[in-house]
């Protein structure tokens, strides 16, 4: 297939005419020429899918969320930079798609402008889906003329939603009218947004996985990297249902990272709401309603101190000898009802030996 020449481009105003910049992503994007899909050796299963990528201007986070008929559509779909951009690539997906138009975002250009630029050097393009949001809330989608129906995908403030092989359009629909409804932080928009789509009938040959991609400037692992939240389901019955799961998880460990924060600045009323709310997205994490009768011990809630201590025991009774010896119990350990929760705890672990 003939090169769309640069001056295309240029004459059409998506750059401004002797532009050096311009020039300068011409080149980039022009160096990549994407094969049809029929010179490739064997041609790969289209990922029929459903997807929302997000912006959340208030704290700057971008993500995406996807589902799919296919096996770990994590790996494909979702990328995102912090402070840049967030793209879903789907139908027969092309994943050059991904790092290629989170630098051309990175340069400053627009999502339409992206997608354009994207399209155009790709001879397979009609069989392409593809949806991005940039760091601004501005937001594209394109359906190729040859994915399999039901195909499209619409776009909101902050947000773009789309998919192929669906049961209908209302998958879209109801995407959409979820992230715009729903409160709470961009996970959980995405993740109530996937959530309607599949009870919308969502892709029409089923389920098999999903995956949830978030990022945030610092808000990796110790804040070495960007990626907050990066959750895969890939081989589950119902994998939306699964990604939640995991995804309270996740936010349970990260209101335990901010706990642990405020307790080394001795600041234990805060990190006792922030313990709280870890123990309320995930009621059976032991080590959090441990942390939490430790946090409250110190602040000086006796009572509560004592309650929390018995669950976080019962569910994990491996803290035993970590209660009988931690100094954050202090204000606790001369209290009966402390005794007596230690002494059932050793109790119990000694039936479950026998």
């Amino acid at each position: 297939m003939a090169q769309h020449p640069p001056s295309r481009f240029v004459t059409s105003g998506i750059f401004p005419a002797g532009s050096l910049i311009a020039c300068m992503i011409l080149l980039a994007v022009f160096a990549v020429h994407t094969p049809a899909l029929g010179a490739a050796s064997s041609t790969p299963e289209p990922i029929a899918t459903f997807s929302i990528v997000g912006y959340d201007p208030e704290t700057g986070e971008l993500g995406v969320a996807v589902e799919s008929k296919f096996f770990a559509v994590g790996a494909v779909v979702p990328w995102a930079r912090a402070e840049v951009g967030a793209i879903a690539t789907q139908a027969f997906g092309n994943t050059t798609y991904g790092p290629r138009g989170l630098e051309l975002l990175s340069l400053g250009l627009k999502p339409e402008q992206v997608v354009e630029l994207l399209t155009s050097t790709d001879e397979d393009r009609e069989r392409r889906q593809l949806g991005i949001v940039d760091a601004a809330g501005n937001s594209a989608t394109y359906t190729g003329n040859s994915c399999n129906v039901w195909a499209g995908g619409r776009t909101g403030k902050n947000y773009t939603a789309q998919g192929n092989i669906l049961v209908s359009q209302q998958v879209v629909d109801a995407m959409c009218k979820a992230f715009e409804e729903t409160s709470g932080d961009l996970s959980e928009k995405l993740w109530a947004a996937l959530d309607a789509g599949q009870k919308a009938g969502g892709d029409s040959r089923g389920q098999q996985s999903a995956a949830l991609l978030v990022v945030k400037k610092g808000g990796g692992y110790a804040g070495f990297n960007d990626r907050y939240i990066d959750l895969r389901v890939d081989d589950h019955p119902e994998p939306i249902k699964e990604l939640g799961r995991l995804l309270k998880i996740q936010h349970a460990m990260s209101k335990m990272n901010e706990a642990t924060a405020f307790y080394r600045e001795k600041k234990y009323s805060e990190a006792v709401e922030a313990a709280r709310k870890a123990v309320e997205y995930n009621p059976d994490y032991g080590d959090a309603h441990y942390d939490l009768a430790c946090f409250l011990s110190l602040a000086g809630d006796v009572d509560s101190s004592l309650k929390s201590l018995k669950t976080a025991l019962k569910l994990s009774p491996g803290l035993l000898s970590l209660a009988e010896k931690d100094a954050d119990l202090n204000n606790i350990r001369l209290d009966s009802r402390y005794k007596q929760i230690i002494s059932a705890a050793a109790k119990s672990q000694k039936t479950k030996r026998r």
